[in-house]
C-alpha cells in the first residue's frame, strides 16, 4: 500500500518469499531460526525490564526527594534542599544494544533528552540522538561521574578497561546495571569495586511460540498488548523466563536510595509500600485497605529488625549479595501469589495496559543467578 511521501508499507514484502531472511537455507538449517526469534525476544524484554526499571526508580526519586524537602521544612534546614536530584542515565556502549536502549528509554519512559548521555568509541556514528539534544561523547569516566544510573552495554572484552577508567568516579549510591551477559556478578563486583550493581538473568528454552514478530523495532513492540504482557518479570512466554532476584535487587536498590539520604527506615518502608503496592487488585479492598504492607523483617533478619531504632535508617545492602544469595525478602517473591499480582500489575499498568484476573500470566521465577 502507498502511504504517500514516497513510503510504502513494510508489510508488502512479507509475501514475497524470494527477499526472506530464509529463502535459500537448506532444510536441515531452518531449524536453527528459533535463535532468531529468541535474540529479539532477549532484546526486547531486556529493553523493557530496563525501562520498567527507570520508571519506579524516578518516581521513587521524586518521592524521596518530597519527603526530604517537607522534614528540612519542618525543621527548617532550608538550605540543604538540594536544586538537582532528578534521575540521570548514562549508556557507556553505543553498539545495536545501546542505541536500541537509548530509543526505548527516550519515548517510553520517557527520559529527557539533557537526562541522557552515551559515551562511546564512535560519537559521531550517533546523529540521530546527537539531534535530539543528547550528549554524546568518549569519556566514560565523565560519564561515571555524572549519572546515577549507569547501563553497561559493551562487549564483554570491553568491559575490564571500561571498569578501570570508571570505578573511582561512581558514588556510592549510583545503580550499575549491566547488559553484558557474559560477566557475571561477582567479576562486575570485582572490576567496578562496587556493589550497587544490577545484572538481569535470563533463561531460555526451546518449542517455545514465537510471539516477538519481526519486523517492529523494539518501542513499536512494546506497545503491543501481546508482547508487553509476556516481558512481564514472572511471564515465562515467548521461551524467555527472567529470573526474579533481578526485582529483589530493585527492591534493595531502592531501599539504598533512602539509606544514602539517611531516612529513617519506617519512612523508607513507606515509600516502599506506596511505589510497589500502588496498583491495587479487586481482592484488596477499597483503597487497597486490605493488602498487607513491606515490613522490616521482610528485608532484614529478625534479630537486626529487633535491634533498629525507629530513627536510624537501614543498613547498606549490597546488591550483588542479595541477586546471588537468599534475603528474607526472598520467599516473599517467589511464595506470595498476592505480591506476585500486585507487582505484575504495577509493570503492565506502568506501560499503559490493565490485566483482568483472567489475564494474570502464568508464574514463573528461574533459578538462581550465576
Amino acid at each position: 500500500m502507498y502511504l504517500g511521501d514516497g513510503g510504502w508499507e513494510m508489510d508488502m514484502l512479507e509475501d514475497l518469499k524470494s527477499l526472506q531472511f530464509e529463502y535459500e537455507m537448506e532444510e536441515e538449517d531452518r531449524n536453527w531460526l528459533y535463535l532468531l526469534a529468541r535474540s529479539r525476544g532477549l532484546m526486547i524484554k531486556t529493553c523493557a525490564h530496563a525501562t520498567f526499571f527507570c520508571k519506579l526508580l524516578h518516581t521513587f526519586r521524586q518521592s524521596l526527594r518530597e519527603e526530604l524537602n517537607s522534614r528540612r521544612l519542618r525543621t527548617g534546614d532550608l538550605d540543604d534542599i538540594p536544586d538537582d536530584d532528578e534521575l540521570r542515565v548514562g549508556i557507556i556502549g553505543g553498539g545495536h544494544v545501546g542505541k536500541q536502549l537509548a530509543r526505548v528509554l527516550l519515548q517510553l519512559v520517557p527520559i529527557p533528552a539533557e537526562r541522557l548521555q552515551i559515551s562511546t568509541r564512535r560519537p559521531e556514528a550517533l546523529d540521530e540522538f546527537q539531534k535530539l539534544g543528547i550528549q554524546c561523547f568518549y569519556h566514560n569516566s565523565r560519564l561515571a561521574g555524572w549519572a546515577n544510573v549507569i547501563f553497561l552495554c559493551c562487549l564483554p572484552s570491553q568491559l575490564p578497561n571500561i571498569c578501570s577508567k570508571i570505578h573511582t568516579s561512581l558514588d556510592k549510591a549510583c545503580i550499575v546495571y549491566s547488559f553484558v551477559a557474559a560477566v557475571p556478578l561477582p567479576r562486575l563486583k570485582l572490576l567496578l569495586q562496587h556493589t550497587n550493581i544490577l545484572r538481569p538473568h535470563y533463561q531460555c528454552f526451546e518449542g517455545f511460540v514465537n510471539i516477538w514478530g519481526a519486523n517492529e523495532d523494539i518501542v513499536a513492540a512494546l506497545q503491543n498488548p501481546v508482547i508487553l504482557q509476556a516481558t512481564c518479570p514472572y511471564n515465562p512466554a515467548g521461551g524467555i523466563i527472567l529470573n526474579i532476584k533481578w526485582l529483589e535487587g530493585m527492591f534493595y536498590a531502592a531501599l539504598n536510595l533512602c539509606t544514602a539520604k539517611a531516612m529513617p527506615y519506617p519512612k523508607a518502608l513507606k515509600l516502599l509500600n506506596e511505589l510497589f503496592l500502588s496498583v491495587h487488585l479487586e481482592d484488596c479492598g477499597k483503597d487497597g485497605g486490605s493488602c498487607s504492607q513491606f515490613q522490616l523483617e521482610d528485608f532484614v533478619s529478625k534479630i537486626y529488625a529487633k535491634n533498629l531504632p525507629r530513627k536510624k535508617p537501614l543498613p547498606w545492602f549490597d546488591l550483588t549479595a542479595v541477586q546471588l544469595r537468599e534475603t528474607p525478602f526472598s520467599q516473599q517473591l517467589l511464595a506470595n501469589p498476592a505480591l506476585q499480582d500486585h507487582l505484575t500489575n504495577l509493570y503492565c499498568q506502568s506501560f499503559g495496559i490493565s490485566l483482568t484476573r483472567e489475564q494474570q500470566p502464568e508464574v514463573s521465577t528461574g533459578s538462581a543467578s550465576k
